[in-house]
This record gives structure tokens, C-alpha cells and sequence, in this order.
């Protein structure tokens, strides 16, 4: 598999403190990384560095090869848009839009009409199990029901890269399994490569490689475990 994403000496200090010291990542396409750690070692940093959120004070970040660390402002953040998904902890979607909005909102945002963002956004809703919830409000839908519609937004724009950060960690351990099962099989089938920030083992046993974070520094990690 080619390289998608990857990191290379990154280092970001916020004051004397040293978030990252020095990170080398990968991610290959279809592959699945899961960022563990202790709060405060520097997973979440990681992880925005990584998805142009945070520029790193020293070392690089290349999307399929093109690096984008020194991109402006404007640039990175249409790159942000275009060829990268996020799904957060809470979710974050918006409470007056039904979830096929929520979903198509993206790609309104990049100027498709909205009959035909909503077309695109709709086909999400069966692989994730969404069946029958469209119309509905994200206060009419449950915490396994908001992170699918979620997971659906994050793919509606194609991306290369999924970024998720905590996406089970106001889930009980049940829904917190099938939501992972579904980001890590979709994101595969779709193509795109998954980086997803955890506190729970179980979860990041659902990714292909795990990679352990302490005091910014890659303290372990595991192999490449598919082809």
C-alpha cells in the first residue's frame, strides 16, 4: 500500500512544555492507526499536527507526498475540507438541521447544490445502519445514532485521511464497539486511511497498527498486521 499521510521529526513546544519531541508516522492507504496514551502525552497534538489544526514547530507533514506544514492559511484550510474527514467525540453537529443535512453540509459548504449534496449525503445512511433516521434532529437521535451521522459527514467529502479523535468516549462499551467496527470497515472499503486518537484499548484493537505516545515521544508500537 502507498503512503497517504505521514509525519516526519515533529516537534511542537507551547511554552516549556514539549507536546511533541521528535514524531515519526506513517499511514498507508486503507490502513487504520490508532494513537494511544496518557492525557498529556501528546496523542491529540499528534493528531492535529497531523491533520494541518496545529503547524508543528520543527519537522514535516506530507500528504501523498506534497507537504502541507508550510501551506498558507487558506490553502491548508480548503485541503482541510476537500481531502480530509473529522469526527469528533460529541459529534458537533448541528441541533436545527435534520441529519441529512448534518451529512450534505460539507459539501454545500464547498458549493454543490443542495439537492444534490443531499442525494450524496443519503447514501451513507443505509451502510451505517442509518435507515429511516434522515429527517430526524440530532436531539431525536441516540449517542451511537449521532457518531454514525457523524462518520457519515466525515466520508460524504471522499477524503484521503479520516481523522477521529475520542469518537467512542461518551459511549457505553456496546455502541462503542459497533461504531468502531463501522468507522474502521467503511473508511477501508471507501479507501481512505483512518487516524483515531483513544483511551480504550478495545477500541484501538479494531485498527490495524497502534501506536503508543508518551511525553511526545513513540514509546511502542505495533506492526503492520494486513497487506
Amino acid at each position: 500500500m502507498n503512503t497517504v499521510l505521514a509525519g516526519y521529526g515533529l516537534v511542537k513546544k507551547y511554552g516549556s512544555t514539549t507536546a511533541l519531541a521528535g514524531v515519526d508516522v506513517d499511514v498507508r492507504e486503507r490502513d487504520s492507526l490508532a494513537i494511544m496514551g496518557l492525557s498529556g502525552s501528546g496523542k491529540s497534538t499528534l493528531l492535529h499536527t497531523l491533520a494541518g489544526i496545529v503547524r508543528p514547530d520543527a519537522g514535516e507533514v506530507l500528504l501523498r507526498g506534497e507537504r502541507i506544514d508550510r501551506l498558507g492559511e487558506n490553502r491548508l484550510s480548503a485541503l482541510r475540507r476537500k481531502r480530509f474527514g473529522f469526527v469528533f467525540q460529541s459529534g458537533q453537529l448541528l441541533p436545527e438541521l435534520p441529519a441529512e443535512e448534518n451529512v450534505a453540509l460539507p459539501l454545500m459548504l464547498e458549493g454543490m447544490p443542495r439537492r444534490q449534496a443531499v442525494e450524496r449525503a443519503r447514501r451513507w445512511f443505509a451502510p451505517l445502519g442509518l435507515d429511516g433516521l434522515a429527517h430526524r434532529r440530532p436531539g431525536q437521535l441516540s449517542g451511537g445514532q449521532a457518531q454514525r451521522v457523524a462518520i457519515a459527514r466525515a466520508l460524504a467529502v471522499e477524503p484521503d485521511v479520516v481523522f477521529a479523535d475520542e469518537p467512542t468516549g461518551a459511549l457505553d462499551q456496546a455502541t462503542s464497539t459497533e461504531v468502531v467496527r463501522l468507522l474502521t470497515s467503511v473508511t477501508r472499503e471507501q479507501g481512505a486511511a483512518l487516524v483515531m486518537v483513544t483511551h480504550d484499548a478495545e477500541v484501538a484493537g479494531h485498527c490495524h497498527r497502534v501506536l503508543q505516545v508518551r511525553d511526545g515521544r513513540v514509546s511502542g508500537h505495533s506492526p503492520y498486521t494486513v497487506a
